[in-house]
């Protein structure tokens, strides 16, 4: 969803943009006696670099996107932007079948939302959980209808053809950095880069430092939109925990992203 924006007094524009890289995962999602449940396949390309397991980067996004549903049902016709979200797998993610992710609000305040996100393997036993902090967007509004299109659509079929970091563009350019470029196609409600495609940027800095390696946890702080790009990651290891800093270079390098990323105990 959206991170931290300026306040400005915006009006989003009904202009269409072209399809989303993040529906390519084929991700659906039904609402249920106020929860929202997801299902969706695993395939190679989601996995992380030289693993067989899907990359939390991309179960972040999973829990963003569910996150910031639920909380546009809560502040419509306000535009949700994400200020945390952490991430923590229990043991290794699956790398194939169906995985089902299920939301739920556990703060529903004025103007802070905070959701928390179980994610359960094919066989329905919880593998991870990730909990994330919302507010409204200051002077940004979009209708939306929670009956819309989004929801209640029969189970797919990713339709992602290359590994997610090529997919995105985002590229190693040396050991410890990330560059992730801004691209039409992967932008929030606000027209900023999609939060959980910056958990991607924060990923593949890390595992520049440790090649063949996945996380097993990961949280990211997000303090300013990246309006211009590319999104550059910078980060450090030491005890097999990253640190790592996003920043928009093309706005004189402001820092927009805060993370922190633990490899997984071999």
């Amino acid at each position: 969803m959206s991170t931290v924006g300026d306040q400005a007094e915006v009006r989003l524009a009904d202009a269409p943009r072209p399809r989303h890289l993040l529906a390519e995962f084929g991700f659906t999602f039904h609402p249920a006696d106020g929860e929202l449940h997801g299902s969706g396949a695993i395939t190679p390309a989601m996995h992380a670099p030289g693993t067989g397991r899907v990359r939390p980067s991309v179960l972040a996004s999973w829990a963003d996107m569910i996150g910031g549903m639920l909380t546009i049902g809560l502040i419509t016709p306000r535009v949700p932007v994400t200020l945390d979200l952490d991430l923590h797998l229990y043991r290794p993610a699956p790398g194939s079948g169906r995985a089902r992710a299920v939301g739920r609000a556990v703060k529903r305040g004025r103007s802070v939302t905070v959701i928390e996100v179980e994610f359960l393997d094919d066989g329905g036993a919880g593998f991870g959980f990730s909990g994330m902090t919302f507010m409204a967007a200051p002077g940004v509004s979009r209708p939306f209808s929670p009956r819309g299109a989004i929801f209640d659509q029969p189970e797919r079929e990713p339709t992602l053809a290359l590994p997610l970091a090529d997919r995105a563009g985002c590229q190693r350019e040396r050991p410890g950095t990330a560059v992730l470029p801004r691209t039409e196609d992967g932008l929030n409600g606000a027209g900023t880069m999609h939060g959980g495609l910056l958990a991607l940027a924060v990923e593949e800095a890390v595992l520049s430092l440790a090649p063949g390696e996945t996380l097993s946890s990961l949280a990211l702080r997000y303090l300013a939109p990246v309006r211009v790009g590319p999104a550059v990651a910078r980060a450090t290891l030491e005890g097999g925990l990253g640190r790592v800093e996003v920043r928009d270079s093309g706005r004189e390098d402001r820092l927009a992203v805060t993370a922190s990323a633990r490899l997984t105990s071999r």
